[in-house]
């Protein structure tokens, strides 16, 4: 599957690769979760807590992260972050079989349910759970809201 036609059906509309992503051009980073970022961005999947990253993710996320900028992740892709950042703190809500695997990688896990957006203000990250619990689409709408809700009140 082609990630990147993949995704701009998803968005209905163009999408660039990441090898085009400038942070100084954006005001924050947000990685959309999905089994697709377990098994496309990073090998969690299918390598659990000793994933590697896809090198242009991981990119992204240090420069953005450089820049302190903040970086929003959603469902799953909370472990790519841990993944590349390590010392962190992120939510994967009450999965304890995958909070277990991202704190082997050096990240505290937050436990979090429906509508709480997990923040390190350290690091600047925004995480929410949304599949990693029981879901409704309408849950997932309020967690990204509420996600991109703190981000936008931390950049003022």
């Amino acid at each position: 599957r082609n990630v990147l036609v993949e995704s701009a059906r998803l968005a209905r509309g163009k999408a660039k690769p990441l090898t085009d992503y400038n942070p100084k051009e954006f005001d924050a980073l947000v990685f959309p979760g999905g089994f697709g970022v377990a098994k496309n961005l990073c090998t969690f999947a299918f390598d659990g807590a000793n994933c590697t990253v896809n090198d242009q993710v991981e990119k992204a996320i240090k420069e953005t992260h450089r820049l302190k900028k903040p970086i929003g992740a959603l469902c799953i892709a909370p472990v790519i972050l841990s993944k590349v950042l390590g010392q962190v703190t992120v939510t994967i809500g009450q999965d304890e079989g995958t909070a277990r695997a991202i704190e082997s990688m050096g990240t505290k896990h937050q436990l979090a349910n429906h509508g709480e957006v997990a923040i390190d203000k350290e690091n600047l990250l925004f995480t929410v759970p949304c599949y990693m619990l029981d879901s409704t689409i309408a849950d997932i709408a309020n967690d990204a809201k509420a996600l991109v809700g703190a981000m936008v009140k931390y950049m003022g």
